[in-house]
Parts: C-alpha cells; sequence; structure tokens
C-alpha cells in the first residue's frame, strides 16, 4: 500500500475549518464517489483501493490516506490534488499575512542636454 500524508497550517476558527473539511469532502464524494463520515473534528474517507482520515484541529489540518495497488501509481496527482485543495480552502486571506507594499518611488527628473 503507499500512503498520503499531508499536513497544512491554517488560522481559520475550528468550526470554519471543518466546513472547509466538509466542502472538501463533498466534493471528493461528488467526483470520486468516496463516502465519508464524522467523529468529532475526523472526517473518515473510502472507496474502493483508498481509504483514510483528515484531522482538524484549530491551527491545522492532516490528512493521512492508503491507496490500494491499483491507485498507488496515481499518487502524485492525487497529492497535488489534495494540495490545491488545501491552498483553496485553508490558506490564509490574501493580505493576513503579507507585508505592506513599498511606496512607489518618484522617477528622477530627465536631465536636460
Amino acid at each position: 500500500m503507499s500512503e498520503i500524508r499531508i499536513r497544512r497550517k491554517h488560522a481559520l476558527p475550528i468550526e470554519e475549518a471543518r466546513a472547509a473539511a466538509e466542502k472538501i469532502a463533498a466534493r471528493m464524494k461528488k467526483d470520486f464517489d468516496f463516502d465519508y463520515r464524522w467523529e468529532r473534528h475526523v472526517l473518515h474517507f473510502e472507496r474502493t483501493g483508498v481509504h483514510g482520515e483528515l484531522h482538524v484541529t484549530k491551527d491545522e489540518v492532516k490528512l493521512e490516506a492508503k491507496l490500494g495497488f491499483l491507485l498507488a501509481f496515481l499518487k502524485p496527482r492525487i497529492e497535488a490534488e489534495i494540495d490545491e485543495s488545501f491552498e483553496k480552502y485553508f490558506a490564509p486571506a490574501k493580505g493576513a499575512h503579507a507585508k505592506p507594499a513599498a511606496p512607489a518611488k518618484k522617477p528622477a527628473p530627465a536631465k536636460k542636454r
């Protein structure tokens, strides 16, 4: 079996983080026919050839999944899609941690010849 382990820090309140995880799970169900269920703040998911958990805490999400033999060759693609979803739903809001932009410099006056 091949394993996927991905962790991502987030700054969302726990209920918003859980709602984001629910959106990811709903997409997985629609796109890949996954079944899932919640146990407190752990989302368990499975389908033929894949099973795992998505742990949601106050400052982190952690995905652990096991891929069966037939899906192991898709591991890089699956990891990329998970990472994209985590970036979409758990990334800090734009500008939340960004440095303020430096003021624009005025162009130097043109020299006369």
